[in-house]
């Protein structure tokens, strides 16, 4: 289990081989399954139609159902970009687009997890009560962040906590072993939430403290998504880590064809440890993130390091998803109360997003950054596909005087959704903004930082999946003194990156440029 033990292969052969059986189980187990599949019916239903039926009839009764079904769109409450490119698949493509819509949006799966998710945010809620301290200084000291907090508090239960610390870890192999030195002092209970985990160095030692720990008495529980079971971990491997003493649960399994929450990822990074030491950040466990395999270049990301009361925050999130499954009602007092030493100035936040709630907390504690900045926002984001909201809100900042910049990656992981990324630079940089591209690779960083006392660091794209869909996690913070380090790193990441212009945008490759034009109108759903 704690090492791979393969046969002596190619290192090439090993690599191309790797990379069809997970596109073939991407293919499978993904969307591409069901667009296929309807589109097959949609041809063979106008075949028939038209030889059989008559193609006025056929054409009719589908342009009435196209009807119905984009008005029923259009007075759905929900994000009006994503509206627009139901719409415009409807009215292309309606005898495939309709049932895909309702595959989506009926999704029996989907609302089962959003019943549970709601059952455990009620019957938890008694242990997140609200910081009225911490609030109070924070009134006092800014009033514009004290009604975030409180905005915040209604919508997802969480929280300004003070007598917290923060340390500021600038790389993936940074939060690594700083994650093995947390790991190795763990006496009571561990607790791993994490979108991807992929056997390889990075989790084999860390696999291997969790089962010296286990020996020792120490309660460990993993919690991962399902899309790790598809080219990355065997689909039983939780049953190989309970053979270990390991609790482990994955989230969301992926099934051919009819996987009912495929859209709904646990994309959240949490790592509690004997409730006095948390961790979030843009960091999974798997090679790439620690630059022992490369992809797409360096590889940069960043984490944070909380201590004190607010571990508390991370340790009732991770607790609240782990219930989702659980049928029976789990006291969590024991493992909530046990915090570390108060310490540090200021303010963190820990916080999460559902793509249950009716508010979009991630995009608006970024929004309302934007909104109350005065002298610079720096956004790190590894994919730039955003609304015309977050449009307005950068430009507007940027035209009001306040400097705003992001860095983005150079190197794509994904080529599509990076044509749709440059798609966005143009109006951006016409409206004030400031585009950087990570020259080394890849930068996977979700962070903000803001005038020198506000960041916030965590899972959060800049992108309609984090925003909208995904389960996220993040720390904002307020006043602490690794705000200055976020800045600092920011400047020094900046100085490898090659701003973006009008001109370069305009040389830029016909053919992404065509691709980003026309995957665009397609960008609420990628």
């Amino acid at each position: 289990m704690s090492e791979n033990k393969r046969p002596h292969l190619d290192e090439e052969a090993v690599l191309l081989l790797n990379k069809g059986r997970r596109g073939l189980l991407r293919l499978i187990f993904g969307r591409t399954a069901v667009i296929i599949l309807l589109l097959a019916v949609q041809v063979a239903l106008l075949f028939v139609g038209f030889f059989r039926l008559g193609k006025y009839v056929v054409y009719g009764s589908s342009m009435l159902a196209a009807l119905v079904v984009i008005l029923a769109v259009v007075n759905r409450r929900g994000n009006p970009a994503a509206k627009i490119t139901w719409i415009l698949l409807i009215m292309l493509a309606p005898v495939f687009a309709i049932p895909f819509y309702f595959y989506v949006d009926m999704d029996l799966g989907h609302h089962l997890v959003r019943r549970r998710l709601e059952q455990v945010q009620a019957r938890t809620a008694r242990y997140a009560p609200p910081q009225l301290d911490a609030l109070s200084g924070l009134w006092e000291r800014s009033p514009g962040l004290a009604r975030i907090a409180r905005y915040v508090e209604h919508t997802s239960g969480q929280s300004f906590y003070q007598r917290s610390g923060v340390k500021y870890l600038p790389t993936g192999e940074a939060a690594f072993e700083e994650m093995l030195r947390q790991l190795e002092q763990a006496e009571k209970f561990i607790f791993l939430e994490f979108f991807i985990v992929e056997e390889g160095y990075m989790w084999g030692r860390i696999l291997r403290v969790l089962e010296r720990k286990v020996q020792e008495g120490v309660e460990v529980r993993m919690l991962y998504d399902g899309t790790c079971a598809v080219g990355k971990l065997p689909y039983r491997y939780p049953q190989e880590l309970e053979a270990l003493g390991i609790r482990c649960r994955m989230f969301a399994p992926l099934h051919p064809l009819v996987s009912t929450h495929y859209n709904n990822r646990d994309h959240r990074k949490i790592l509690v440890v004997d409730g006095r030491a948390a961790f979030t950040g843009g960091v999974n466990l798997a090679d790439e993130y620690i630059n022992r395999k490369v992809l797409h270049g360096h590889w940069k990301d960043t984490a944070v390091r909380v201590t004190g009361e607010a571990v508390r925050g991370f340790t009732l999130m991770f607790l609240q998803m782990w219930a989702v499954e659980e049928p029976a009602e789990e006291d969590f007092s024991p493992y909530l109360d046990a915090s570390g030493p108060a310490e540090g100035e200021g303010w963190v936040m820990p916080y999460g997003d559902s793509p249950f709630d009716r508010e979009n907390v991630g995009e608006m504690v970024y929004m309302d950054i934007l909104n109350r900045a005065v002298k610079y926002v720096h956004i790190t984001t590894p994919y730039l596909i955003i609304d015309q909201e977050m449009i307005t809100a950068l430009t507007f900042a940027a035209k009001r005087g306040v400097d705003v910049k992001l860095i983005v990656p150079s190197r794509p992981d994904k080529r599509a959704v990076f044509a749709v990324t440059k798609s966005y630079y143009q109006e951006l940089i016409e409206g004030g903004v400031e585009i950087y591209e990570y020259t080394p690779g890849f930068i996977h960083a979700k962070m903000f930082v803001s005038d020198g006392d506000t960041a916030v660091v965590g899972s959060i794209n800049l992108d309609y999946r984090s925003l909208y869909l995904h389960f996220e996690c993040a720390a904002m913070m307020y006043g602490v003194k690794a705000v200055g380090d976020i800045e600092r790193d920011f400047q020094a990441t900046l100085a490898q990156c090659r701003r973006m212009t009008v001109e370069d945008c305009r040389r830029d490759k016909l053919g992404r440029r065509m691709l980003g034009w026309i995957l665009r109108p397609l960008a609420p759903l990628m």
